[in-house]
């Protein structure tokens, strides 16, 4: 007996270029122009090649009203890109205080690590960004946690010679 010949569809141009564009939205944060396509069914975990979210692409380039309607409308906090990053991690590393907040608030995982152990709070420290290493230590981020060479956020601020956040990390950590 002989198998069915099961054929590719052809791919539907149409269809790729509205996701495309859909990515493009959240990239540059054209949040009325993603409301649309949301409220007819186009999922808000949607991802493309690299396993980049809507979310991810729209907290890592800083906009927060279109991170905030992603959310809204069912968008993954925790889900990762093929990176192994979520978006705290794409906000942390940038520096988005609002975004960071935002997220947690949604149920973002502060203590979320990449495959070499990097967390939301090391990618803060490393970049001195010392507004989102006060409020990842004030939602739970652990100061104490090692990359996987063995580094704490501490020892990574420190080496990337982000002072102010590795004050601010210091005090967390002589309060316990």
């Amino acid at each position: 007996m002989t198998e069915p010949r099961i054929e590719k569809p052809e791919s539907d141009d149409a269809t790729l270029d509205l996701t495309n564009q859909l990515f493009d939205f959240a990239r540059q944060g054209d949040t009325e122009s993603l409301l649309k396509p949301l409220e007819k069914g186009v999922s808000a975990n949607l991802r493309d090649s690299n396993g980049n979210s809507l979310l991810m692409l729209a907290s890592y380039n800083g906009h927060a009203d279109t991170s905030k309607l992603l959310l809204e409308r069912g968008a993954d906090p925790t889900l990762t890109n093929a990176s192994q990053q979520t978006p705290l991690i794409g906000a942390a590393f940038k520096g988005y205080t609002d975004i960071v907040q935002l997220l947690i608030d949604h149920g973002a995982d502060v203590n979320a690590a990449t495959p070499d152990g990097k967390t939301p709070l090391m990618f803060a420290a490393m970049f001195n960004h010392k507004d989102v290493v006060a409020l990842l230590l004030e939602n739970g981020a652990d100061a104490y946690a090692k990359s996987a060479d063995d580094l704490t956020a501490l020892a990574l601020a420190r080496a990337m010679g982000a002072e102010a956040a590795a004050r601010r990390i210091a005090q967390h950590v002589e309060l316990f």
